[in-house]
């Protein structure tokens, strides 16, 4: 790969904390050899799965996203390819994460789903975002297949407008920060299985939580107009389980 004269090399690992958008990390990192950017198509529906910070950066969550995705919903991978130093040369935090292709992408979409992980030695899934119903459905079907969720009171609750995650054609979306100890375990698939389930019926018809019948204990509330109800293209449900690598990651737990 040939990068543009003036871009940073892999044996400067330059502070991603410094960068105030995709320009500066572009104009430090070189695609195609310290970064890949993955998108997939699917026009005909409205669900995106996106992972903005996979590959090295935070180990696990392209295998994730590809997971939930499967073959049908559209799809979004920004992956760190150093050897080294990944997660320090391009992490750029979520409400500074404008790249052009996925902003692109999400621009029509109505349901984005941003896959992150964080550090922790338990296994657990952080829920952040501004899509209340959507931030509900996966909610309960993380917690009908026995996973630890915890969807209010964390350090990651993903509110910031600008948060790509929340830059969809509703402005809104949910992100799922995912602790280091369950990206790296079996339960990984069955979480990636339970987010897809809850993503399905977006894409055959109306899915909706009236308001009238609330949430778990009153843990979110869920009003009427989080359903829209357009009728969607239909897939086939196919989860596409992968093994997630056994990658080390230096530092990470930052959105």
């Amino acid at each position: 790969m040939s990068c543009p004269a003036g871009t940073g090399t892999q044996t400067g690992v330059p502070d991603a904390r410094l960068y105030g958008s995709y320009a500066d990390l572009a104009r430090q990192q070189c695609r195609g050899r310290d970064y890949e950017i993955h998108v997939r198509r699917r026009p005909s529906l409205a669900v995106a799965v996106i992972a903005p910070h996979g590959g090295g950066i935070e180990d696990g969550t392209s295998e994730l996203a590809r997971a939930i995705a499967g073959d049908d919903f559209n799809l979004y991978l920004l992956e760190g390819t150093r050897p080294t130093g990944n997660y320090a040369a391009l992490h750029l935090t979520s409400h500074l994460f404008d790249e052009p292709e996925c902003l692109a992408l999400i621009a029509g979409c109505e349901y984005v789903v941003a896959i992150h992980g964080c550090a922790g030695s338990d296994a657990r899934v952080l829920l952040g975002g501004l899509d209340l119903g959507l931030k509900w459905r996966i909610d309960t079907a993380l917690q009908g297949s026995d996973l630890v969720v915890q969807a209010e009171g964390h350090r990651f609750p993903a509110t910031h407008a600008h948060n790509v995650v929340n830059r969809g054609a509703r402005g809104r979306g949910v992100q799922l920060e995912i602790t280091h100890s369950l990206r790296r375990s079996a339960a990984a698939s069955t979480m990636a299985a339970a987010v897809r389930s809850a993503l399905e019926p977006l894409a055959v018809g109306r899915s909706c939580v009236p308001a009238a019948t609330g949430c778990r204990a009153g843990r979110l509330a869920v009003a009427e107009s989080e359903c829209d109800g357009r009728q969607l293209a239909p897939i086939q449900p196919r989860l596409q389980a992968e093994t997630v690598p056994r990658g080390t990651t230096a530092r990470e737990g930052c959105t």
